[in-house]
């Protein structure tokens, strides 16, 4: 059986190592190493919890408003003060911009790329590109004339020999199946993304002060007064938000199923699916506590696939652990008592493999981000992802089980966008009556706790993230602790040897040439995307390196 390791993996967030075991053509085994230790729990220590929200943020490049709103989420609650309504709007406001900017980036610029040919587009015919896009969708720059000139600047830029990122796909892969007039209406449309990218990115400007590091947020509310009491700014606002909805439902949509079609056997097999999923919820419709509020979205665990009987989160059962996991060696530990002691790595892999710790409720895995937000409403009989579900079920003609798999995540994040920015509009309308009608309060008056605790959860474009605090009778931090999504799927191995999300839904998975791993970045990218960089495939047999760039 021959062993390969990719490492670090492309277009995901931080620096990643897979290895895979393959026999007969699909990965038998597999483990998830994460190579970068952060250490931000121990940088808080002895601070004031209000500095938590500026200093998390810095986690990455990509995951900044989403840890601000945890953070400040976990303040509320140790404090006791709960953002009022007019506050709570902002914040949802800000937090959908996030979603619309990472999940319509992901497809096109990260992930789609593991569907889609680039290079076969130089062979489509515009015109039947043209009819392609329209039949599908209603967009501007959908006629030939618009294909034919992306497909001119595609073909001066091959001929350039300056390709970039692009120089090292894996062009003319086998499981490349889209035709070439799809390759570049799926080109034309990653271009128009980069436009859109940068205009979700001002929205969440609008409302918390800058991007990508949100200042907006404060303990029991937001600073954003006056922007929120401006009926105009509110409809300018409103106006982008329009404006994302028609590429989402014109554009976006179209294009995961028309590559979704092409690889329908993904979701009939069942590739790169998980058992165990579990979301906090999103989008609160309600002031108070976590366990009180009302979500959009709403939170929920689905155990063994069963979408019968969803049940509720239970925060009490929520541990990490570190058998296979760069710390020091301890009990499984619930995030408010959790420690982070790292050790110096053996990159041997023994024993121990990663720098993630490895999250576990009720002693399993699970499976957290977009495909877990819709698993856990679609179960719940959410009426927008039931809709939404059911439109892309019929089209694709598979069934529902269909979604426990790689195409099954991907196809999540494009419904989750939907439903979540076609909801926006009606919480800008809502302000919008609020200031009309003198509702104003825009924070919450708090005092000192002393000792205390606070957690913040709350769903996030990539699934469940939780903020756990805990300050002490000087009002400092005495303990504070991250669980963040990338934690839970790509955690390693557990004491009962029981494998991560990543390392599950990996195993199973086709491979056509190891030395051009495709399909397991493909069902890699599924879960957390992030840069791209240089992969290294290890023969084990000959010990001969093969060195492979890709984007």
């Amino acid at each position: 059986m021959a062993k390969y390791t990719i490492d670090p993996i492309t277009r995901i967030e931080g620096h990643l190592r897979i290895d895979v075991e393959i026999e007969g053509g699909k990965v038998k085994d597999a483990w998830s190493s994460a190579q970068l230790f952060r250490g931000l729990e121990i940088i808080l220590k002895g601070r004031d919890p209000r500095d938590a929200p500026y200093i998390t943020q810095r986690a990455c490049g990509v995951c900044t408003e989403v840890h601000a709103l945890a953070s400040i989420r976990a303040i509320d609650d140790c404090f006791k003060a709960y953002a009022p309504a007019l506050a709570r709007l902002a914040r949802n406001f800000v937090h959908g911009a996030q979603y619309i900017h990472d999940h319509v980036t992901h497809f096109y610029a990260l992930h789609a790329l593991d569907w889609v040919d680039v290079v076969s587009a130089l062979k489509a015919d515009a015109k039947k590109t043209s009819a392609l896009a329209n039949n599908l969708g209603n967009y501007p720059k959908s006629g030939p004339s618009d294909f034919k000139a992306v497909q001119d600047r595609l073909k001066a830029f091959v001929d350039s020999g300056q390709l970039g990122p692009f120089a090292n796909g894996y062009w003319g892969h086998p499981d490349y199946r889209l035709p070439p007039e799809a390759n570049l209406m799926a080109v034309a449309h990653y271009l128009e993304c980069l436009r859109l990218q940068v205009k979700a990115s001002r929205m969440m400007a609008m409302f918390g002060g800058k991007n990508p590091h949100i200042q907006t947020y404060v303990a029991g509310g937001v600073s954003c007064v006056q922007d929120m009491l401006n009926v105009d700014r509110l409809a300018e606002f409103l106006y982008y938000v329009k404006e994302m909805q028609a590429f989402i439902d014109n554009v976006y949509i179209p294009d995961l199923l028309a590559v979704a079609s092409f690889y329908k056997d993904w979701g009939a097999n069942q590739i790169g699916g998980c058992t165990n999923f579990m979301a906090y919820g999103a989008f609160p419709m309600s002031e108070g506590p976590w366990a009180q509020e009302k979500m959009f979205m709403p939170g929920g665990v689905i155990m063994g696939r069963d979408l019968a009987n969803p049940m509720q989160v239970d925060t009490s059962k929520i541990f990490e652990e570190v058998t296979r996991a760069w710390y020091q060696d301890g009990e499984p530990k619930h995030p408010y008592e959790g420690v982070t002691d790292p050790i110096v790595p053996n990159y041997d892999y023994d024993g121990k493999y990663s720098f993630f710790k490895a999250p576990r409720y009720e002693g399993k895995p699970m499976e957290v981000g977009p495909l877990a937000q819709v698993l856990a409403a679609y179960a719940q009989g959410h009426p927008g992802v039931k809709s939404a579900v059911g439109a892309v079920l019929n089209h694709l003609g598979v069934p529902a089980a269909a979604l426990f798999s790689t195409l099954g995540r991907t196809a999540a994040r494009a419904i989750e966008t939907k439903v979540v920015t076609d909801a926006m509009a009606g919480w800008v309308m809502e302000a919008v009556e609020r200031v009309k009608a003198g509702d104003t309060k825009t924070v919450t008056e708090w005092s000192w706790p002393g000792e205390a605790m606070g957690m913040g959860l709350t769903d996030v474009p990539r699934g469940a993230l939780g903020h756990w605090l805990k300050t002490n009778k000087d009002n400092k931090i005495e303990n504070y602790q991250l669980v963040v999504p990338s934690t839970w799927n790509l955690g390693p191995r557990d004491a009962k040897g029981q494998l991560g999300p990543v390392e599950e839904a990996l195993v199973g998975t086709p491979v056509a040439d190891p030395k051009q791993p495709l399909e397991i970045l493909r069902t890699v990218h599924s879960f957390d995307p992030c840069i791209a960089c240089g992969v290294h495939v290890i023969d084990p047999d000959s010990n001969q390196v093969y060195k492979f760039k890709v984007l």
